[in-house]
Order: structure tokens, then sequence, then C-alpha cells
């Protein structure tokens, strides 16, 4: 593993190259929160930014414990049904349909990611509730209007209906020529009012050379990684109504009670801002 480009199929049958001889934002994701969906390309990049930011495997807990609870909150307080995450990433249980079908078994869940190893266990372990429904579509964040053209998405999800779209830890990750802020409009675009947009995204605010470390990092190995300010992460909720406690670190967004691990952590130990907001 990690030697150089391996393949798959994919689920029409045709091969899928892996890329396994570079690192992959999930695959790297997967390695800091304990998983073994990854390969040396992966694991070594992963290794270099725990030089540079020593606390990143925190930064991956913090950051799927704001999914959560952000998933939580959609389904108990907001009523949310149907959920659009899109950079889901290789599964780690509990995931999104996991805590959002506790709530109500009936809810709709779409996956979406452009990684193939992630398409395989996904589809493997992305099992839903007998009530609602589960589904994985392969796509790419930088061309929106696929994902939502995608037929697995209409069977799966009444766009006529509020859908809450979940951006975790993705939009850094996008090359320089994807405009993230256009991508971000365009899907909210097609989802009704009440509907809502829930996201992470890494920011340089607290820890400017370390991130450039990590970006000059994977710019080395073709991926590109773009941290932005507070004020940038708050353009994309431009014309939503945020939920309180607004755009804070993800360690600060209603955090749960009992969470020790994140009431211990000062206010500039993870890089990475949440938020979650409503669609008028």
């Amino acid at each position: 593993m990690g030697r150089g480009p391996e393949w798959m199929r994919s689920g029409a049958g045709a091969p899928v190259e892996l890329h396994t001889d570079r690192p992959h934002a999930a695959r790297v994701y997967d390695f800091l929160l304990g998983g073994k969906t990854n390969y040396a390309a992966d694991r070594e990049a992963a290794q270099r930014t725990l030089l540079a930011l020593p606390n990143s495997a925190l930064i991956a807990r913090q950051n799927r414990a704001f999914m959560h609870r952000a998933a939580r909150y959609l389904a108990e307080e907001a009523g949310v049904r149907q959920f659009l995450d899109i950079g889901t990433g290789i599964p780690t249980s509990p995931n999104l349909h996991e805590v959002v079908q506790a709530v109500d078994p009936r809810s709709r869940i779409v996956y979406a990611d452009n990684d193939p190893i992630v398409l395989t266990h996904s589809r493997a372990l992305h099992t839903s509730h007998p009530d609602g429904r589960t589904a994985y579509l392969h796509g790419d964040l930088c061309r929106p209007e696929d994902i939502l053209a995608n037929p697995e998405l209409s069977r799966t999800l009444d766009l006529g209906r509020p859908v809450a779209l979940t951006l975790v830890a993705v939009l850094h990750w996008l090359p320089k020529e994807c405009d993230p802020y256009r991508i971000v409009a365009r899907l909210l675009d097609a989802l009704p009012s009440g509907s809502f947009l829930a996201l992470t995204h890494v920011t340089d605010d607290f820890e400017r050379r370390a991130l450039e470390e990590i970006a000059e990092d994977f710019q080395r190995t073709g991926s590109t990684v773009s941290a932005r300010s507070k004020a940038e992460v708050a353009e994309f909720f431009t014309g939503l109504e945020l939920v309180e406690p607004g755009i804070e670190v993800v360690q600060r967004w209603r955090p749960d009670a009992g969470d020790i691990e994140a009431g211990s952590l000062s206010p500039t130990d993870i890089p990475l801002y949440g938020g979650v907001a409503r669609k008028i």
C-alpha cells in the first residue's frame, strides 16, 4: 500500500484510480481519528501535520464532536429530517445518519465524497434505519451542479422540503480554481427556505505559521489547504440567519455539559471555526 497508484472498481464497474501515492484529505483525517483506512502517503502527511501542529488529532476529534452536536441540534431543535453531507470522509461511528436517525428514524441522508475508497466504505457502513434512508453518491464539490443533478439525490431527498447542508472540514481543501463561496451559494440556491447550512473551516487566526507549513506541505503533494479568517468564514453565511452562538471555534459551539475535553480548551487551542445558519 502507498507505493503508487492503485485501482478499484466504481459502482458502475469502471476502474477508478485511487492515487494512493499522494495524500487525500479524507484518509489523513481518518488516520488522525485513529482509523485504519489510509495509505503510507496519508500517514506520512498526517505525521508532518502533527509536527507542525501537535494537537492535530485533537482538532480532528473536536471537529467530529461539532458535527455530532450540530446534527443533533438540527434534528432535535430545528426539526430537520433531510440531510446532504458533502465531503463525508471515511465512515466513523457514530456517523451523521446514526445521530439524526436516533432522533427520528425516518430521517433521510445523502452522503457525497470524491474519494473512491470513501464510496466503498460508505456503501458498506452507512446502513440506514429501516424507517429512513441513506444514500451515497460519488461527487466532486467543485461541480455542485453534478451533485444536485445526481438521480440518487432526488430519489432520496425532497428538495421542496427543508434540507440541512453539512460541509464539515471540507471547504478549506478545495483547489484554488474552485470558488468556495460560489459553490456554497449554488448549493443553497437549490434548497428551500427553512433549510440550514452547517460547516467547519480551518483558520489561521491563531496558528498562522503552523498552518502555512501544513499548506506548503500539502501543496508539494498536489493538495491545497486554504485557511480563512473569521470574517472570511462569515461570508459563507451571508443572507442566512445564524443560530446562537454564531460563528465560534468548534469546541465552544454549544458544547455538551459533560465534554471534559472541550471544557479544558482555550478559545485558541483549536484553529477551526464552526457555525450553523438557517435559510430565510
